[in-house]
């Protein structure tokens, strides 16, 4: 009796046991499916931190010498033509001298014109003199003085030429001194930034100690990224080939680029891997759309392309290069092995082990997905 009961309570906890893993088994794994298509795959390299839009031209400037801000045309935001005055500093005394040496110039040209008229006058009387001297019409003294005074007036001449060419020098300088009060537009732009107010008292960078510009003028209708490239992949990189430009103010939209060049050395940053900056130029006039410098961006800069080959979404591929094959008839999966080719974080390139129309499983990431195991697809 007692033997009885035991194997009856043996068969009744195989049968909750087989139950249980029956009802274990049987509930299928949820899972999302996407069919295998021909299409190109890319090889790509991108770059390891975030990249920079940087303007072509930019320019910081700051006054040569210190002084009162006395004239500020300019606001921020506002379009600038090339040699537009942006910025002053006081300079009537510079002025003042400016003004006295366009003076001075013009008694030098005046005392010029004199000497040179009479130098002209005397030579014309020295020659008539030994004209009358031939004709022994003249004594040879008053030739010979003629002749001095017209040598004399012509040295006269030069001399007040020479004066002129120093009263012209004198207003360069002047020139060049009320210059360096004054911040010229070096080209076409729009003022990104603006530090200072009429009447404040600016002074120069010291040396060793860089400040705030005092006028930031950006030429926007030029615009390129800057990425920092592993230094492992820089070699495959040259100028010229095709790239794709993201922006995180653009989320999903890309931009056409090519490479415009590849820095000459390594940066070597500590805490940080060694990379190489490498920049790339917007295509088909796509750098006016809207965009501003310092968006944030990444670059992908194509390397090698296949066109028209068999191609899954890289997060399909397990480790091990396998992939789940989908079974319609027995809506399971079969843990498949696949050989694979060009490969970017979107595709991966099959040569062989798949099919164009199977479905594979996305999603790998389920410790309980394996060979043979039950799915339910979340979108058939």
């Amino acid at each position: 009796m007692r033997i009885r009961t035991l194997i009856i309570t043996a068969m009744v906890l195989v049968l909750a046991i087989g139950a249980a893993f029956w009802t274990k088994r049987s509930k299928p794994i949820p899972v999302s499916l996407v069919e295998v298509e021909i299409g190109e795959v890319q090889r790509t390299v991108t770059n390891t931190r975030a990249g920079t839009l940087n303007a072509c031209r930019r320019a910081r400037l700051s006054p040569s010498i210190g002084g009162q801000i006395a004239n500020l045309p300019v606001r921020e935001g506002e379009a600038v033509k090339q040699g537009q005055i942006l910025f002053e500093i006081w300079n009537d005394d510079l002025q003042a001298q400016l003004k006295l040496a366009h003076s001075e110039m013009s008694a030098a040209r005046a005392l010029r014109d004199q000497s040179c008229i009479q130098a002209d006058t005397a030579e014309r009387e020295s020659r008539r003199l030994k004209e009358l001297l031939a004709q022994r019409l003249a004594s040879s003294e008053s030739a010979d003085k003629a002749d001095g005074l017209a040598r004399a007036n012509r040295a006269a001449c030069a001399a007040a030429t020479a004066n002129t060419d120093i009263a012209g020098a004198k207003i360069d300088v002047a020139l060049a001194a009320l210059a360096r009060t004054r911040l010229v537009a070096p080209f076409d732009g729009t003022i990104a930034e603006v530090n200072g107010e009429l009447g404040e008292y600016v002074t120069p960078s010291p040396v060793g100690i860089p400040t705030p510009p005092a006028i930031d003028l950006i030429d926007t209708s030029c615009l390129y990224i800057s990425a920092p490239i592993d230094e492992v992949d820089s070699p495959e990189i040259r100028a010229g080939m095709t790239a794709r430009i993201s922006l995180d103010a653009f989320s999903g939209q890309f931009f056409s680029g090519q490479v415009r060049r590849v820095a000459p050395y390594v940066l070597d940053k500590e805490k940080q891997a060694r990379t190489v900056d490498v920049e790339v130029d917007f295509l088909s006039g796509q750098s006016e759309a809207n965009l501003l410098p310092g968006y944030t961006a990444d670059i992908e800069v194509i390397i090698n392309a296949h066109p028209q080959v068999i191609r899954i979404p890289t997060e399909a591929l397990a480790e091990g290069n396998h992939v789940f094959v989908y079974n319609t008839d027995y809506s399971s999966v079969s843990k498949v092995s696949v050989k694979t080719g060009l490969s970017n974080w979107q595709h991966t390139e099959i040569t062989e082990g798949l099919q164009a129309g199977q479905r594979i499983v996305t999603r790998i990431d389920r410790d309980e997905l394996a060979d043979g195991a039950l799915v339910k697809p979340e979108h058939p």
